[in-house]
């Protein structure tokens, strides 16, 4: 609970709000330099801003040499350290895990259940953007636009280019809402997160072959996508 308010308190201030927002979408380190003008705001303010969000882990901090001698720079990158407030506490990712495992002991039947309710979950998610349920009165580059707001919602940060020649769209994640889950066993939630952005696509378009081109677990800095389809 201590530390819940100290989470709190750091981000109530809407400029450290964000400076972790922006960290976070653009999955990247970050100087002193480049959030005082992103944001506008004197350098030291900057790394105030900075030090109160590694206080209390939300990011962390290293020294990079310049080779120009003199103090090396300090970049700051996200914490691996996962950031939840609950009132009470729940532990979410603890059932995620019970229920990832229990998947997994059921043999395939069990991992094809997975990735069958993560496809449909991507579509539901689609169909509260979609209100009007008539995609077919869509354009792409409006269908494109939902599906960049569902995902920035669902806190994936993606970033879509529509290909019009070749009618297809290459998209990256940047930040994977599972990677915490993933990280025990990333093959099977890699799979279901597969499924679930097909859901969402399958929700504006037809006979979509969606491809993994990248995968941040591979070692690679953002996940990236490839779909070819077919337009309703």
């Amino acid at each position: 609970m201590e530390n819940t308010l100290k989470v709190t308190n750091v981000l109530s201030d809407p400029t450290r709000y964000n400076i972790y927002q922006y960290i976070i979408k653009y999955h990247k380190e970050v100087s002193v330099v480049e959030i005082a003008e992103e944001f506008d705001i004197h350098p030291n303010v900057a790394r105030l801003h900075l030090s109160k969000l590694e206080d209390v882990n939300m990011i962390v901090s290293y020294a990079q040499k310049t080779g120009k001698g003199g103090r090396p720079s300090r970049l700051y990158r996200l914490s691996d350290e996962v950031v939840e407030l609950n009132f009470p506490h729940r532990d979410y990712k603890l059932l995620s895990t019970i229920a990832l495992e229990s998947f997994a002991e059921l043999g395939d039947p069990g991992k094809q259940a997975l990735y069958t309710t993560g496809e449909k979950y991507g579509n539901q998610i689609m169909e509260q953007y979609n209100t009007s349920g008539a995609s077919q009165e869509l354009n792409t580059e409006q269908k494109v636009k939902i599906l960049q707001d569902a995902g920035t919602m669902l806190g994936m940060y993606p970033s879509f280019v529509h290909h019009a020649d070749s009618n297809r769209i290459s998209f990256q994640i940047s930040n994977c809402p599972f990677k915490e889950i993933a990280s025990t066993n990333h093959t099977m939630v890699c799979k279901m997160h597969h499924a679930f952005l097909k859901g969402m696509f399958e929700a504006l378009f037809t006979e979509v072959d969606l491809i993994e081109e990248d995968n941040i677990f591979q070692g690679c800095e953002n996940c990236t996508y490839t779909a070819k389809l077919s337009i309703v």
